[in-house]
């Protein structure tokens, strides 16, 4: 049975995350905290989304007739999350750059020049542009192992919103997929 903290897998990915220290003194934010420390793209971003979902979930149950609207209205949402994640983008981040290498719906991993404490709290921005997610958490450091290359620094996330939970878990699977194909494909030609 699965807890809480280890109920999604990980996939091998590589990403942009920010981080700033989250100052001991201040108390783990609330959802609604979270939402207002998101930047207007961000926020934007989020809502899109969420709309996107919703709105293809309900398309999806009508008949395959309607399947060429639904193709449709995935290029156009597409289109607008790529607009979305270029004007993201070109925000100003606050916080460190640290080059991500998995990422799931509990927590991501990243590579580290220096050891981070266990237990520290960090502002995170999480940038995944190959599958144009942009999110705004709290994490919290649960592991740092020492590699030649650095640190291997693993975070849970200690405060998320729901629909971000959704677009990583999402964002994974499309990632697992998109492995699985390749794998396939290496096979085939191996053979071949």
């Amino acid at each position: 049975m699965f807890t809480e903290s280890n109920a999604y897998f990980t996939v091998p990915h590589q990403f942009n995350v920010y981080l700033e220290t989250w100052p001991e003194s201040n108390a783990i934010p609330t959802e609604e905290d979270l939402r207002s420390m998101q930047s207007v793209g961000l926020k934007l971003l989020s809502e899109v989304k969420e709309l996107e979902a919703n709105c293809l979930l309900q398309l999806r149950q009508l008949d395959n007739e309607a399947k060429a609207v639904v193709d449709f209205l995935k290029l156009q949402s597409r289109k607008v999350d790529l607009v979305l994640q270029h004007v993201l983008e070109k925000e100003v981040q606050s916080g460190e750059l640290y080059q991500g290498t998995q990422f799931g719906g509990s927590g991501i991993s990243i590579v580290s020049p220096d050891p981070l404490t266990i237990g520290e709290y960090f502002k995170s921005s999480i940038y995944i542009s190959s599958e144009l997610v942009a999110i705004l958490c709290l994490c919290q450091v649960s592991q740092c192992q020492s590699t030649e290359n650095g640190y291997l620094v693993t975070f849970e996330f200690s405060q998320i919103l729901d629909s971000d939970v959704e677009q990583l878990v999402k964002a994974s699977l499309n990632v697992q997929q998109k492995m699985l194909k390749m794998r396939k494909q290496s096979r085939q030609q191996a053979s071949d």
